[in-house]
């Protein structure tokens, strides 16, 4: 049997001196004259560095340790992964995949939420205090880690799972090749086809929209072409600079949460600034951000096709991909309970509304327990 390793987040006081001293040599620049539209601005970083400097980053980790935090062994490369079981008897399992540019953190506030469920959170391999694969990374044999964690090291032989951003097609993948271990999954981030599916389309609604996602690529996708073909020139600059980090990140979190992108302050609407910063944190201090670039730069978008999804699944689409036709979703999910469009939400959406997620992941837990479901 695997052995599982407790833990708990501590932070060496000179690192975090490191950081400080870093931060107070922090050389800030001004916005260009023509400031291309990004997320971020002079001003508002100006503001998160400082904060930054004087955040209470014990107390933050203390608050993270009062989740329960394990460390495994799965398939050769030690995984780091928060598991909140429920008083309940008999509670489902629920596994919760998180994505780019964030952390398991950014997903605990939703999982603490879900207290009639057994949740676990893990840390991608090359994310925050999971090892990265020794070998290039693949949706495939991520999936595959993901369920061996769920099933071989703690014990669940069903469970629902979730998935975002770089863990969507992951999530997608455990539900189509291990249907035997998962009850249902549930998506934020639809299925997207291949290349080569896309290219295929017919149907003007598909048309309509992969041509909108290929006119958004141009002047919103530098940060993915830059991970994937420059990954380690441009981890040297985050990893050495916290400022650098930080304005990284948080471009991210701003352009793609539910929030005012012509007002990078909205983004604490929904990712408050003390997520926002315990988000940069855990980055620097693990020297992970190198290592999460991966999936950009190992062929993640170069993927086979997936097969479809023969499970029971409910599909809520967050605000920026609106325009997801439910013809694919239809097609793909083979068994779909749930399909909507999300009034408040984004790309982090069970981070940004977790409690309206909270109660959607129940109530399609319940459909599928209850004598009719």
């Amino acid at each position: 049997m695997t052995r599982i390793e407790p833990f708990e987040i501590h932070v060496p006081d000179d690192v975090l001196a490191d950081l400080h001293e870093r931060l107070d040599r922090t050389r800030l620049l001004a916005d260009s004259p023509r400031k291309p539209w990004s997320g971020m601005s002079a001003d508002y970083l100006r503001e998160l560095v400082a904060s930054w400097r004087v955040f209470d980053w014990r107390g933050r980790e203390r608050w993270l340790n009062r989740h329960p935090q394990f460390i495994a062994d799965v398939g050769g490369t030690r995984i780091h992964f928060v598991h909140l079981r429920s008083a309940r008897a008999g509670a489902p399992a629920l596994l919760v995949m998180h994505g780019w540019p964030h952390t398991f953190a950014l997903q605990l506030e939703f999982a603490e939420l879900l207290t009639d469920f057994d949740v676990v959170v893990p840390s991608f391999p090359g994310f925050g205090f999971s090892e990265p694969y020794e070998q290039p990374w693949s949706q495939q044999r991520l999936a595959d880690s993901m369920v061996q964690l769920m099933s071989d090291v703690l014990g669940y032989a069903r469970f629902f799972t979730y998935g975002e951003d770089i863990s969507a097609n992951v999530n997608d993948l455990i539900a189509a090749t291990y249907p035997e271990h998962v009850v249902g999954v549930i998506a934020t981030h639809a299925h997207f086809p291949s290349r080569d599916e896309r290219d295929a389309a017919t149907d003007p609604g598909e048309v309509r929209f992969f041509q909108r996602l290929r006119d958004d690529l141009g002047p919103h996708g530098g940060y993915g072409h830059i991970q994937g073909t420059r990954p380690d020139t441009l981890a040297v600059a985050l990893n050495d600079s916290p400022a650098g980090l930080l304005a990284w990140l948080t471009e991210k979190l701003v352009e793609w949460s539910d929030s005012d992108r012509d007002d990078p302050r909205d983004v604490e609407r929904r990712i408050s600034r003390e997520r926002i910063l315990t988000e940069a944190t855990l980055y620097w201090v693990t020297w992970s951000v190198g290592t999460s670039f991966r999936p950009y730069y190992e062929g993640d978008d170069e993927r086979d096709e997936i097969p479809p999804v023969e499970v029971p699944a409910a599909v809520h689409i967050q605000k920026h991909e609106g325009d997801y036709p439910e013809s694919l979703a239809r097609a793909f999910y083979r068994d779909l309970r749930t399909f909507e469009r999300l009034d408040e939400g984004g790309h982090f959406a069970v981070a940004e509304v977790p409690a309206q997620m909270a109660e959607r992941v129940r109530a399609f837990a319940e459909s599928l327990t209850s004598p009719t479901g």
